[in-house]
């Protein structure tokens, strides 16, 4: 299985399309807890919009999201905070289960895990990665 990641972080909307279709992904999963972003175009409803018009399915899972105290811990540049914060979110029955659909639409189809953070190793869904998906194949777009 090969699972593409993206953060949009300074990127436009159809930089953004451009590089999900080049990849060849179809589908974009978010796994912000907030699905809101003060960059134009890559909230929820605009983003699903921009995504539907290019041909892209968009599924949002909130429990594979970062809790508020997992954010601030990362805009304070605590990661082994962050870190620890996250891996009690993935135990969660909400988040278990959200993981194991994650997977499974993307194996469906070419998928692409959406973030904001460009750089991945400074994002949660490095850490959603090597907690359930373990061996899977990754490309981290706009990396």
């Amino acid at each position: 299985m090969k699972i593409f990641t993206i953060g949009y972080e300074g990127a436009t909307v159809p930089d953004f399309v451009a590089a999900l279709q080049r990849a060849g992904v179809v589908r974009v999963i978010d796994v912000r807890a907030v699905p809101n972003s003060r960059r134009p175009g890559f909230s929820k409803t605009p983003l699903r919009n921009a995504l539907a018009e290019a041909g892209i399915d968009y599924v949002h899972l909130r429990a594979l999201g970062t809790p508020a105290e997992g954010r601030a811990a990362a805009r304070a540049g605590r990661h082994a905070d962050l870190e620890r914060i996250y891996a009690g979110q993935l135990e969660l029955p909400e988040a278990i289960a959200q993981g194991a659909q994650m997977l499974e639409l993307a194996r469906e189809e070419p998928a692409a895990l959406l973030c904001f953070e460009r750089e991945p190793a400074h994002c949660h869904r490095t850490m959603l990665i090597d907690a359930i998906a373990a061996g899977a194949e990754v490309e981290h777009l706009f990396a």
